[in-house]
C-alpha cells in the first residue's frame, strides 16, 4: 500500500537514508529542505520548521499532491554544542525549538488527518546522548530527551485511534554532523560502542522503516535503541 511520508530534515544524513528506504518501499516521500538543491526523487518543500506558518504551508502542499500525511518522521536536528556557562540563551534555545518544538509543530498538524483516519504512524529521531547525557551537550540531550516523554505521552492520547508513537533513538552515526568531531573525540565516542563502530545512515533508517511497517502496528510508546549497544540499560 503507498501511503504518504513526510520527513522533516530529509535532505541528508539521518533524514536522506529514511527518504530512499521508505521510497523503495513504494511510499510517496516528502522531505523538508531550508537551504541549497534538494535530492531528486522526493517532493521537496522549502521549510523552516521553526516557523509555524511554513509548516502549514507545507502540509497544504503535501497534502495537495500526497494527499494527507500517514507516517511523520520527526528527524530534522541542530547542535549548538557548549559548556553550560559559554551556553548562550540563545543557543540553548535554538536547538530546543528545532529538535523538540518544531517535532511538537509537526506531529500536532499531522495528527489532524491520522485521527480522521484512524490510523497512522509517528516517528521521532532522538539519541542515545538523551539518556546518558554528554558534557557540551546539554541543550541538545534535553530537547532528545523530550522527545521520548512527548512520544509517549501521544502513544497514550492517540492509541485508542490506531496511531502509534514510537522513537529510534540512535547512537554515533557517520554523518556530516559527526564528520566535524576531532579524531581523539571519535575514537573516545567508538570506545564506548560495544560494536566497536559509528552507525550507518542506513542502520538508522531500517529501524525507522520497520516501526512504520505494518509488522510494527502493536508497538507504541517504545524507544528503539540503533547505537551499537552504547545505551543499553537506559
Amino acid at each position: 500500500m503507498t501511503r504518504s511520508v513526510f520527513i522533516t530534515g530529509g535532505n541528508r544524513g539521518i533524514g536522506f537514508e529514511i527518504a530512499k528506504a521508505m521510497a523503495e518501499g513504494g511510499d510517496r516521500v516528502a522531505i523538508t529542505y531550508r537551504s541549497g538543491e534538494p535530492p531528486a526523487g522526493f517532493l521537496a518543500v522549502r521549510c523552516d520548521i521553526t516557523d509555524p506558518e511554513q509548516v502549514e504551508l507545507a502540509y497544504k502542499q503535501i497534502e495537495a499532491e500526497h494527499g494527507p500525511v500517514e507516517v511523520l518522521v520527526a528527524n530534522a536536528g541542530i547542535t549548538r554544542d557548549a559548556l553550560l556557562l559559554r551556553m548562550s540563551e540563545e543557543d540553548f534555545a535554538d536547538v530546543i525549538n528545532t529538535n523538540l518544538t518544531a517535532a511538537y509543530r509537526v506531529a500536532k498538524r499531522a495528527s489532524r488527518g491520522m485521527l480522521r483516519a484512524r490510523s497512522g504512524r509517528l516517528i521521532f529521531i532522538s539519541s542515545a546522548v538523551a539518556m546518558l547525557g554528554e558534557a557540551g551537550q546539554s541543550n541538545y540531550a534535553a530537547a532528545k530527551a523530550g522527545l521520548i516523554g512527548f512520544s509517549r505521552s501521544l502513544a497514550r492520547e492517540f492509541g485508542s485511534r490506531g496511531i502509534t508513537s514510537n522513537v529510534v533513538s540512535p547512537g554515533l552515526t557517520a554523518t556530516d554532523m559527526t564528520a566535524v568531531l576531532s579524531k581523539e573525540r571519535t575514537e573516545a565516542l567508538l570506545a564506548q560502542i560495544p560494536l566497536g563502530t559509528a552507525a550507518r545512515p542506513e542502520d538508522i533508517a531500517a529501524a525507522v522503516r520497520f516501526l512504520a511497517s505494518d509488522e510494527a502496528s502493536y508497538i507504541t510508546g517504545a524507544v528503539l535503541p540503533v547505537d551499537g549497544g552504547v545505551g543499553m540499560g537506559h
